[in-house]
């Protein structure tokens, strides 16, 4: 890699936001950065090489940043979800029962043999996408909360999940290396427990802020890249030391500026070349060679919205059902990793992120929907001014 094509890059990276500047079209900033690696790298004008080792290595790097970032938008400190988990749980139990059927047909129908890796997919929902759709819509209510409870629960369990069912093969190393990753984040969680409760935290926070140091970041990227040491060496993808790590940050509590901090080194630098990357290495020619994998793609999407959309079944409106099918940190991982382990057919990758966009549009729609159906507050009345 050169500075020429990390100007490139960095150029690249503006497109995210130019696509999403319309905040009522509710798109995510990647896909116009998923949408410019495209352009410029395998299927486009081949300006970006992304076997190029270094090029590979900082995109992975971003990767367990984006991760990690995800695994942070979990509401686990927050008592009103604790409170909604049971009917939440229910759905996403519900949603994953009906993810295996359709899975399983979808492979079956297209004979690619990975209906357990498409179960997964349709189950998946992602915080880090229906959250933030929550809070710009201003929906609340009980039945946001269950969603949000639903939404936390689906996406943990496939992230987990997702190393397991991508290569069945290597299925008990994974589990193993799953199990490993798991017990070092319960262990940061502990020792971060410990600095908050001990007072080191806050004490280490002040000279940092004083002084400039940027402790608190420090530490995080440390844990963080331990971690991810931890899971290449025991054959574990990145993603799931990210997200564990998130986790665990996310219990004990993240500090403002530490999620500040965080957000201008993935949103600035780290996430733009990670979706960047994965735009490039994304070869949608393959869909001229097998045009039939489009509808594959259709055939995902079309299914996740289907399945979380019977929730309604389950007392959930259909609208949040919709916003509860948004998934792209599951597809994202799925393509990184089935690239990785040569798993997945040629245009496969294509057809995993097509199905992505559709829930993300399905879940743009959801949102309006449900917007337009919450109940304003009518406004307090004024107390009569005196004569």
């Amino acid at each position: 890699m050169t500075f020429q094509t990390l100007t490139l890059i960095s150029l690249l990276g503006l497109a995210g936001p130019w696509l999403a500047w319309r905040q009522s079209w509710h798109l995510p900033v990647i896909l116009g950065e998923l949408a410019a690696g495209i352009l410029f790298g395998t299927t486009g004008f081949g300006l970006l090489h992304p076997e190029d080792p270094t090029f590979t290595f900082l995109a992975d790097v971003g990767f367990a940043v984006v991760m990690f970032i995800a695994g942070t938008h979990v509401p686990v400190r927050d008592s009103a979800i604790r409170a909604a988990l049971g009917r939440g749980a229910l759905r996403a139990v519900a949603v994953g029962v009906v993810a295996v059927f359709a899975g399983v047909g979808i492979a079956a129908w297209f004979d690619t043999g990975h209906g357990l890796l498409y179960a997964v997919l349709i189950a998946s929902s992602s915080a880090a996408i229906v959250l933030p759709i929550l809070d710009s819509q201003g929906l609340t209510g009980k039945s946001v909360l269950e969603l949000t409870a639903q939404v936390a629960i689906a996406d943990a369990a496939a992230v987990v999940a997702l190393p397991l069912v991508i290569d069945p093969g290597n299925a008990g190393k994974a589990a193993l290396g799953a199990l490993l990753v798991a017990v070092a984040a319960v262990a940061v969680y502990f020792f971060l427990r410990w600095t908050e409760d001990s007072g080191i935290r806050r004490r280490l926070h002040k000279v940092s802020e004083d002084r400039q140091f940027a402790l608190e970041l420090r530490v995080s990227l440390a844990l963080l890249f331990a971690l991810g040491a931890l899971a290449t060496r025991s054959h574990v993808s990145i993603m799931l030391a990210g997200f564990a790590m998130g986790l665990a940050v996310a219990a004990v509590g993240e500090p403002r500026r530490v999620a500040k901090q965080l957000f201008a080194l993935s949103d600035g630098f780290l996430s733009p070349l990670f979706f960047i990357w994965l735009g490039a290495r994304l070869n949608l020619r393959e869909f001229g060679a097998h045009p039939y994998l489009i509808v594959l793609g259709v055939a995902l999407g079309a299914a996740a919205v289907a399945a979380h959309a019977l929730m309604r079944m389950l007392g959930q409106p259909i609208p949040l059902g919709t916003i509860a099918s948004a998934q792209i940190g599951v597809p994202v991982a799925a393509v990184t990793v089935g690239t990785q382990l040569h798993v997945l057919k040629p245009g496969e990758p294509a057809a995993l992120m097509l199905g992505a966009l559709i829930t993300i549009a399905a879940a743009a729609w959801g949102a309006r929907a449900a917007a337009k159906s919450q109940p304003v507050n009518p406004p307090a009345p004024q107390a009569d001014s005196p004569s």
